[in-house]
């Protein structure tokens, strides 16, 4: 690993679509902190999320929407060493850049993420959360909504993020795992409870299972999109 990545500037990617509602927060648990730059990847916002992120003077590019599109635009952007992208809807820990620095300086460490805590009180979801943090740490697969990190270098070197329009996310855990280690940080990133309590925790729990299996046995990543979509808007 690079001998400077303990003084190396983090570009945090945040792409974005319709979230007035949280992108503030977002941005707000991003600092204090050292070297840092905010890049906020729209994919088309309506609603204000563009103009409360310029507000705050922060980078705003536009991009096609798909969450792989806009975080590889926002990688173009960069200026920093390593790369960290966030949802809109996640914040992130006091002292993340620190943590993140350190836990790259690892040997034969490529990447890393945070543990995951949910915003809501259920008791299902404590049970949601034992489950991402064991899947991570067992078999060194975060998602994206636990804050994903490596170097540019590296992102660079293993093609980015491949551009699907869902599942994104585990491909590039899993081109990860072929080149080192992927380091799970133990304090955690908290994110919105939204997409569990839509359809509820347990449904929610199943369709993303489902959703994995699919992928696994060779289903197209679009249709695999399409019927998730339905699910997922679907009115009960």
């Amino acid at each position: 690993m690079n001998q400077n990545i303990g003084s190396a500037r983090i570009s945090i990617i945040i792409p974005t679509l319709n979230e007035a509602g949280n992108i503030k927060e977002a941005i707000a648990t991003t600092q204090p902190s050292k070297d840092i730059e905010v890049i906020i990847v729209d994919a088309g916002s309506e609603d204000g999320t563009v103009e409360i992120a310029q507000s705050l003077n922060i980078k705003v590019i536009s991009s096609s929407p798909g969450r792989a599109v806009q975080m590889n635009a926002g990688a173009v952007a960069a200026s920093g060493d390593i790369l960290l992208f966030l949802h809109a809807d996640t914040r992130l820990p006091t002292g993340f850049d620190n943590m993140i620095r350190t836990a790259l300086q690892q040997p034969g460490t490529v990447a890393g993420a945070f543990n995951l805590r949910i915003d809501a009180s259920l008791l299902s979801l404590r049970w949601v959360e034992w489950g991402v943090n064991a899947r991570s740490h067992f078999y060194q697969m975060p998602y994206g909504d636990q804050a994903i990190f490596l170097t540019k270098a590296v992102f660079q070197q293993i093609g980015g993020f491949p551009e699907l329009p869902i599942m994104e996310d585990f491909e590039l855990m899993r081109r990860l795992k072929r080149t080192g280690c992927i380091v799970i940080i133990l304090t955690p990133v908290v994110t919105s409870a939204r997409r569990w309590l839509q359809k509820g925790v347990f449904k929610t729990t199943l369709l993303n299972q489902l959703v994995i299996i699919a992928y696994l046995l060779g289903v197209s990543p679009e249709r695999i999109c399409r019927w998730y979509r339905q699910e997922k808007f679907k009115k009960v």
